[in-house]
Order: C-alpha cells, then structure tokens, then sequence
C-alpha cells in the first residue's frame, strides 16, 4: 500500500516539476490560416458583447448562461489580472489550416484550444470568423 502512494506522489511531482519547468510538449499545431482581434465587454443586461478591435463595432452578442463563453473569458482574464495586466490588449481567435479554432491572449501567451471542449462549444466561436453581427442565447444558439 505504501508503495503505491508512493508511486502516485512521485508521478504528480514529476509531472507538476514538468509543467513548472515548462517541459510539456503540446503536440504540433497546424499553422495559422486567419485570426481576427477581439474584446469581450460584459453588458450591463448580462449578456457578453463582442467587438471587433479593428472597427470598434459589436460582431456578437452572447446572452444567457453561455457558460463555456464565460468560463473561457474568465480564465484568459485571471491570468492578465495575476500578472497585474489590463484589458487593453484583445484577444485573438485562430483560425487554424486543419479547422481548429483557439483563442489566444497575445499579452500571456496562454492559448485556449476551442476543440478541445467538443463540438457544440466550438461552434459558439465558429461564427465569430466571419463579419456580420451575431447573437446567441441559452435556447437559440448562434444566428447570423
């Protein structure tokens, strides 16, 4: 028994020592294809507004729970705010050549992989690739 806890320590600090360090490989990402700068605001309704940092105009809306929206948001910001960094820099959302989409902060480098999170939680970025203003609920879903 003790040595299996024993075991199970030292894999979690070999692995914890790893990403501390920096040695995890992430696998090779497909280049590129487009991107395209964001802001996300909180509206005063509740709802997520997404603007277009070239234009300054709204492209999307995201009202309801939206939660995977929210959660992804909220972890790009926790890691500018633990860095004593500010908002004024936006997001980027990739385009990847094989079809995978990321959102990445170009002030901390972190990079969320959309995928990752299965199907119907990419396809709430997925129309965020194109111009036209969206709006998405909790019982709509996403429409141009």
């Amino acid at each position: 028994m003790w040595v299996l806890a024993a075991l199970v320590c030292s894999v979690l600090v070999m692995i914890a020592t790893a990403r501390w360090a920096g040695w995890v490989h992430v696998g090779h990402d497909a280049p590129v294809a487009w991107s395209r700068a964001l802001h996300f605001q909180d509206h005063s309704s509740g709802a997520v507004l997404v603007i277009d940092a070239s234009t300054e105009q709204e492209i999307a809306r995201f009202e309801g729970e939206q939660g995977f929206v929210r959660g992804s948001l909220r972890a790009l910001v926790r890691e500018r705010k633990r860095r004593d960094l500010g908002p004024e820099q936006p997001f980027i959302l990739e385009g990847h050549a094989d079809g995978r989409l990321s959102l990445r902060d170009p002030t901390t480098q972190t990079r969320i992989p959309l995928d990752s999170f299965g199907p119907s939680q990419l396809a709430l970025f997925q129309p965020l690739r194109g111009t036209s203003v969206l709006t998405s609920s909790r019982s709509s879903g996403v429409t141009p």
